[in-house]
């Protein structure tokens, strides 16, 4: 079958006859799969595709509905569905805009390969397959119809460069409607003069260039590009102008922030190769631009970023900083040649070895700075010509710019983090301060005159700012929207609808990758391995942090450590030698890809049960000497437990009750007991009942579902602890029922009915001697539970426990203070807030005015 997208929608079957799809929704749901032929496009993708920012509330089902009756028109076999998307069987080049993408780039190819005649033949032919204005059927798909029309008009310019080398050159009245439709495409004007002046129209094409002048000067207050600076000399000498070296373009916006790191590349004098890196978004590219701009060395600025890297394969390089000799480099050379205004040696089609060796020869003797923007995608190929050009041409210093080192000996890596964020309460003066909030008021008052970050709003936008992982580009995205939206209804939509489908508009002259925040996630997703990627997206169940353990217990991937560092090297995750983590944008993106591969239930289900089996390591040390270290090591671990607890309260509920009850010393020692409230109170919502074998767990549960816990299972829990005949299996459950219903009426004498509730546990024995202690005191009896105080904080103290410590020395401080010692009290209660501040138990640390 062949589909047409570049223009209204077009359905042929294999005979050539065209298939009539009905309806304006099933025809966009087709333009959606089709420019993703043979992926699978998941199901937030095809809402978002059609329906926009405004779903209906069963948006799963309409689209199921959509894909029923759009099936109807088409053979059964062509739409499949895959778990979490759905999937269009087709070659991608049976579509029209597949088909253009590739025959433009092998235009293009040829193009630069000088290869003249031949460029014009394929690009003739991807022009030729346009019909109308591109995703005619897709009203939601502006970004992607703009990228599409983008490509066109390059194309369009590539084919009047290949034509104009041909006998005849190129025509004159075609280039005049282009230059009228597209003012501002200095290259189509460019190519204007040059066709007049071959016509010996010399006059008119010194004209066009004088309306250019005028054109930019009163749009932009800039000048025209040194290229067509120099076309017009070429016109006025009457002679074939030599393109000149590709300089730095101007900036149409402020440069904000980075002055720490402007700084640092600046006070490199020593290095010759120095790479940007960083995750997309963060402004690589404009950091190198601001600084080889404040440089006094000539500049040749080389963009990388539309070459094909399908020949540059991710995955890891030879160690030790050798980068292998030949094969490969042959586009990444033939660009540099390009931008330094130089043309291709010889007649015969050049080997990457002559590309080489005539930049050498062009570069010996030259100071020259060489921006190499955006290498990912060709790193090897990058990294071979920059060894080469280095090694020979001693004056010749690079700046690269990508996403991963490019991995040879003697480069400096200058790492690019997301801008600083301030705090949530800071005052407009002090969010100001963080380049994130300056970055946004900025870019804001451009969109909206008058913009500034002033008390009303100042909450707001460091949360927006907070939300989108301080990306330079998404803030730039989401201050964009205020032509449209005030600051709190970008912030409303950013948690309700996700970063990614609010920041999907972008500039649409900017190239397709910056156009909107998936696009510059999804550049670095594509240029990863198959294993790279399934270690991505399967990390994107970990909320926080992680260590290289946790990682290999929950990922299932060979090698986790090698892909770890791999990851590490593309700014997918970022590492402090410990942990590693990733990005909330990236991994909210790899998430959706965990969710389309059919994994998410898998990995979320091995990531809980992770969780547990270390709160289960964790929960008898919390009540020994290491209790410090171990909740050190949870609290390292608290938003992944957090997380897991949340999945489990909703799909695993024994894993989720036994999470509660392993959990429970942690959250109260540390002062979190809140943090289990909602998902107790979920997981006692579902269960109705104590599951056999898990009745600690349940009254963990409703201890910490206060106070949403109903009566009946306040009811049920006390009875369970009133029953219990054998030790607890979780200690704590004692002492948090206590704190939760109130102390037991009695409390069993030391021996054999102790010995059968509370076992061999020295902790759980001394928290009974506890009760004993404390129901004598405020039973009439204070000098015997003194007594018993003493004995009990002597047990506490021998085991290394501080909370039980702190509670006896707070009970004999006001054993003191009932005494009227006022010296005596002060101590020992000095003693328990020091026990507390040390152990940083939030929930007992409040200082407490002494009372006598």
């Amino acid at each position: 079958m062949r589909f047409g997208v570049l223009g209204p929608l077009q359905v042929r079957s294999p005979t050539g006859e065209e298939l009539s799809v009905g309806g304006p929704r099933p025809r966009a749901l087709l333009v959606l799969l089709l420019l993703d032929a043979g992926r699978v496009v998941g199901l937030r993708r095809l809402i978002d595709g059609l329906y926009g920012d405004d779903p209906p509330a069963a948006a799963a089902n309409a689209v199921q509905a959509q894909v029923s009756r759009l099936r109807r028109s088409l053979p059964a076999e062509v739409i499949e569905f895959h778990g979490t998307g759905y999937r269009l069987a087709a070659d991608p080049d049976d579509v029209d805009a597949h088909r253009f993408e590739r025959l433009a780039r092998e235009g293009r190819r040829l193009l630069a390969e000088g290869r003249h005649a031949v460029a014009a033949g394929p690009l003739r032919e991807a022009l030729g397959l346009w019909r109308g204005p591109a995703l005619a059927d897709l009203p939601h798909g502006r970004a992607r119809a703009a990228r599409l029309e983008e490509l066109r008009l390059t194309a369009t310019e590539d084919l009047a460069e290949a034509e104009s080398a041909l006998p005849g050159g190129g025509s004159v009245a075609e280039l005049q409607r282009l230059v009228t439709a597209h003012p501002l495409r200095e290259r189509l004007r460019g190519q204007l003069m040059l066709a007049l002046r071959a016509a010996g129209r010399q006059a008119e094409a010194l004209a066009v260039f004088e309306e250019t002048r005028r054109l930019l000067a009163e749009e932009f207050g800039a000048d025209p590009s040194p290229e067509l600076a120099a076309i017009h000399l070429a016109v006025l000498r009457a002679e074939r102008p030599a393109p000149p070296r590709r300089g730095l373009a101007a900036q149409l916006t402020s440069f904000v922030g980075r002055e720490r790191e402007l700084e640092r590349i600046g006070a490199l004098h020593g290095s010759r190769l120095i790479t940007i890196t960083g995750p997309g978004g963060t402004g690589k590219t404009r950091l190198a631009i601001e600084a080889a701009g404040r440089g006094r060395r000539e500049v040749c600025f080389v963009d990388l970023s539309p070459l094909d890297g399908s020949a540059s394969p991710a995955g890891p390089r030879p160690s030790g900083g050798h980068v292998p000799p030949g094969g490969g480099g042959d586009r990444v050379a033939r660009a540099v040649l390009g931008a330094l205004g130089l043309r291709e040696p010889g007649f015969h089609p050049p080997r990457p070895a002559d590309l080489t060796e005539h930049l050498v020869a062009a570069l010996a003797g030259q100071e020259l700075l060489l921006v190499l923007d955006n290498c990912e995608h060709v790193n090897d190929d990058a990294a071979t010509l920059a060894r080469r050009l280095l090694g020979e041409c001693p004056g010749l210093t690079v700046l690269a710019t990508g996403r991963e080192p490019l991995g040879i000996t003697g480069e400096t890596l200058v790492p690019l983090a997301p801008l600083e964020t301030p705090p949530p309460d800071s005052s407009p003066s002090e969010a100001l301060a963080c380049p994130a909030v300056r970055l946004f008021a900025d870019r804001a008052a451009a969109v909206r005159p008058g913009f500034e970050v002033r008390p009303a709003n100042v909450e707001t936008v460091v949360r927006i700012c907070a939300t989108l992982d301080g990306l330079p580009l998404a803030i730039e995205l989401a201050a964009a929207r205020l032509r449209s939206f005030t600051v709190e209804e970008i912030a409303t939509r950013l948690a309700e609808h996700g970063r990614f489908r609010l920041l999907s508009r972008g500039d649409p002259t900017a190239a397709a990758r910056h156009r909107t925040l998936r696009a510059v996630v999804e550049w670095s997703w594509d240029l990863l391995a198959p294993d790279e990627q399934v270690l991505a997206r399967r990390f994107s169940v970990f909320a926080g942090d992680a260590s290289l353990e946790a990682v290999e217990a929950v990922c299932e991937v060979e090698d986790a450590a090698g892909l770890l560092a791999d990851l590490v090297d593309r700014s997918l995750v970022e590492t402090d030698g410990d942990r590693y983590r990733m990005l909330d944008t990236i991994r909210l993106f790899c998430a959706e890809r965990l969710a389309e591969a059919g994994e998410e239930d898998r990995m979320r289900g091995g990531h809980a049960r992770h969780l547990l089996d270390l709160a289960g390591r964790a929960d008898p040390h919390l009540r020994r000497a290491g209790q410090l270290r171990w909740l050190a090591r949870l609290s390292a671990e608290h938003a992944d437990l957090t997380a897991a607890l949340r999945w489990a309260a909703r799909s695993d509920r024994e894993t989720g009750l036994r999470l509660v009850a392993a959990l429970a010393a942690y959250w109260w020692l540390g002062g979190r007991r809140g943090d289990a409230g909602e998902a107790a109170a979920e997981l006692l919502d579902a269960t109705g009942r104590p599951l056999a074998g898990l009745e600690e767990e349940y009254v963990m549960c409703v201890a910490h579902a206060v106070p949403r816990a109903l009566p009946e299972h306040w009811e049920r829990a006390g009875e369970i602890m009133r029953s219990r005949d054998r030790p607890l299996r979780y200690p704590f459950v004692q002492a948090l029922w206590g704190m939760s219903a109130g102390p037991p009426e009695t409390a069993p004498p030391p021996g054999p009915e102790t010995d059968r509730l509370f076992g061999s546990d020295p902790w759980g024995l001394a928290l009974a001697g506890l009760g004993r202690a404390l129901l004598r005191m405020l039973g009439g009896d204070p000098a015997g539970g003194e007594r018993e105080l003493a004995e009990v904080l002597a047990r506490f103290r021998a085991l290394g426990e501080r909370w039980g410590t702190a509670q006896g020395l707070d009970w004999l401080a006001l054993a003191a203070g009932w005494r009227g010692e006022a010296e005596a009290f002060a101590s020992a209660y000095a003693r328990g807030a020091a026990m507390r501040r040390e152990e940083v138990l939030a929930e007992f640390a409040e200082p407490v005015e002494p009372r006598y």
